[in-house]
């Protein structure tokens, strides 16, 4: 499905080392913040206080959010959970505090705005399970890298692999240099997010990948960089299409889901729109620099034997 089509290719890779330099500026920023200032961890991470309370109408969150910001926490998630009677917070680990006066102080500032709040459940997320969760969600990232590695290995070629990596790894890191110099909080549900950028992301360098081999089959006088503008260019009303209507959705849970979606939304929103970059000017533009060409991808016809003394006469050699 297309919604036009270009006739004359656009030079793409004319600009690849200019905007491959920026790309790299940019990594390295996130790098570096990454390194100094670090990921704000959200209490799945850092251990805390879960707190369920019921309300007996539908629960006001904003009014909530405010009687929670009074006690000083500025940035706990206040969510509802099951009902739009019930409300879920996570409260961070304070100093002098355990979970259990956290969980009284709580209810009395709650129950002096509304005396109708009752607590449903409160558990304590321990460090040691926080230390846990973010190991387990670190070996998944890496799992995900490996496979997708060896999968474009086998689909393609290692130069196609090795160029799809490191534009994924471009995309995560410039998502989590985000979040940590705007100190924005890295939960679950962001570490889910950064999952869905990677999936999203090869799978936007393989749709290239699929139409550079293709055009490397159909115009054998086509050098290498006039091949890759020309499936770049192939693709871009399929780009507009399926990330612009991923990009609607996104949009649409950043503006309008409340703080609950706020971050997830975030990360796709960044991962979304880095992805479509680096797919063009990082993925195929680093498969030029490592110098793919047509037999990588496309094997020489095969010869027969003409000589009539060779037993082997008119079999494929």
């Amino acid at each position: 499905m297309e919604l036009f089509r270009i006739q004359k290719d656009i030079p793409f890779m004319r600009h690849a080392l200019v905007l491959n330099a920026i790309s790299f500026l940019t990594f390295v920023a996130a790098v570096f913040f990454l390194a100094t200032r670090g990921l704000a961890l959200s209490v799945e991470f850092t251990g805390g206080t879960v707190m369920e309370v019921a309300y007996e109408q539908p629960a006001d969150l904003n009014a909530v959010r405010q009687v929670v910001a009074k006690l000083g926490y500025e940035e706990v998630p206040v969510q509802n959970f099951g009902t739009a009677r019930d409300v879920l917070m996570r409260l961070p680990v304070v100093a002098g505090q355990n979970s259990g006066q956290q969980a009284e102080a709580m209810m009395a500032a709650l129950k002096a705005q509304d005396p109708t709040v009752t607590l449903r459940r409160t558990e304590f997320v321990g460090p040691q399970v926080g230390q846990e969760l973010l190991v387990d969600g670190l070996k998944a990232l890496g799992v995900v890298i490996a496979g997708i590695m060896i999968y474009l290995a086998f689909r393609f070629e290692w130069k196609y692999a090795v160029s799809a990596i490191i534009a994924n790894l471009h995309d995560v890191i410039i998502i989590l240099g985000f979040f940590a110099f705007f100190q924005w909080e890295f939960s679950l549900a962001v570490l889910a997010a950064v999952l869905a950028v990677l999936g999203y992301s090869v799978n936007e360098s393989v749709v290239v990948f699929d139409r550079i081999r293709e055009t490397f089959r159909r115009q054998r006088k086509m050098g290498t960089v006039q091949v890759i503008d020309h499936a770049i260019t192939s693709t871009i009303s399929r780009t507009i299409i399926t990330h612009g209507s991923t990009q609607i959705m996104v949009l649409s849970m950043l503006l309008f889901g409340g703080p609950t979606l706020h971050y997830f939304a975030m990360a796709l929103t960044i991962g979304i729109l880095f992805g479509i970059y680096s797919s063009v000017f990082v993925a195929a533009a680093t498969a030029m620099w490592l110098g793919i060409k047509r037999e990588d991808l496309v094997k020489a016809p095969s010869k027969k034997s003409d000589d009539p003394s060779d037993p082997n006469a008119g079999a494929v050699v």
